[in-house]
This record gives structure tokens, C-alpha cells and sequence, in this order.
């Protein structure tokens, strides 16, 4: 009978590397995709990112999918208004009407802003704060502006 080995996955496979990048593009940290214990540590994670080239480009195109997973989640957070009241009761547990949760208000915009920064570093010239309009990202040339009448001066 064979023995386990027990312990986290060490040896690369383009199985794992796949499940991991299939979740990271979904917008999933490394931490949660490493939590479980028939995924590698994070540790073991970051060794195959130096030691295998393909798992790398892999990787960098998970990450960048993810900011869009990742603007995905913006809709859901901002129209989840579940908690965003809760019921206020008196003294005897007796409920007296519906209040803000303000807490619940701030995590969510805690999440949002999160996310946002986030898109914003991975993948700024999308969702980056300076949108170029009107130039396609072309070196716009200097207006040079000329006076009606500045031919016809004379120092005389």
C-alpha cells in the first residue's frame, strides 16, 4: 500500500496551474486560492512563479482578467442593499422601526473603492483615473497661436 504523502501539493502540474489561474482571473486573491490544503502554499505559488516562464504569462493574463471580474462585482456590491438597514428595538427587544447600518454601508463602500484602486493599477489605461479622449494616446502638438496684424509691425 502506497503512503500518503500528506501535506500540500509541491510538484507542478499544468492542472493545478490552470485551477489556480481559472480562479485568480475570477478575481480571487492568492490567499484564498491557496487556503484550501489540496492547493499549494502561497509560498510554493510564488516558487513555480519564478521557476516556470509559461505558469508566469499565465498568471499575468489571470491577473489581468481579473480586473474585469473584478468590475463585475462593483453592480453586485452597489445593488446588494441587504444589510444596509437594521431593526432597532427598545429596551424590552421590542422593535421600533428600521435604522441605516451604517457599518454594512461602509464595508460596502470599503469594497468598491478597494476594487476600484486595485483595476486601476492593474489595468490603467482602462480603468485608470486619466482617459486620454482625444488624442489616441498620440503626443498632442503645442496650438500655435497668430495675432491678426503681427506681418504688418514695423520697429520704425
Amino acid at each position: 500500500m502506497a503512503k500518503n504523502p500528506g501535506g500540500r501539493p509541491t510538484k507542478y502540474t499544468q492542472d493545478l496551474a490552470d485551477k489556480i489561474c481559472e480562479e485568480l482571473s475570477m478575481g480571487n486573491s492568492i490567499r484564498t486560492v491557496c487556503a484550501p490544503t489540496e492547493m499549494p502554499s502561497p509560498k510554493t505559488f510564488y516558487s513555480w512563479l519564478r521557476r516556470y516562464p509559461e505558469f508566469l504569462k499565465q498568471y499575468e493574463v489571470a491577473k489581468q482578467e481579473s480586473t474585469d471580474a473584478m468590475a463585475e462585482d462593483l453592480l453586485d456590491i452597489a445593488d446588494d442593499g441587504t444589510n444596509d438597514y437594521m431593526e432597532r428595538q427598545d429596551k424590552d427587544g421590542v422593535g421600533q422601526g428600521w435604522v441605516i447600518n451604517g457599518e454594512a454601508m461602509q464595508r460596502s463602500r470599503l469594497r468598491v473603492d478597494t476594487r476600484k484602486f486595485l483595476m486601476a493599477k492593474m489595468k490603467p489605461k482602462k480603468y485608470g483615473d486619466k482617459v486620454d479622449l482625444t488624442s489616441g494616446g498620440e503626443k498632442i502638438q503645442p496650438l500655435l497661436v497668430k495675432f491678426v496684424g503681427d506681418d504688418d509691425k514695423s520697429d520704425s
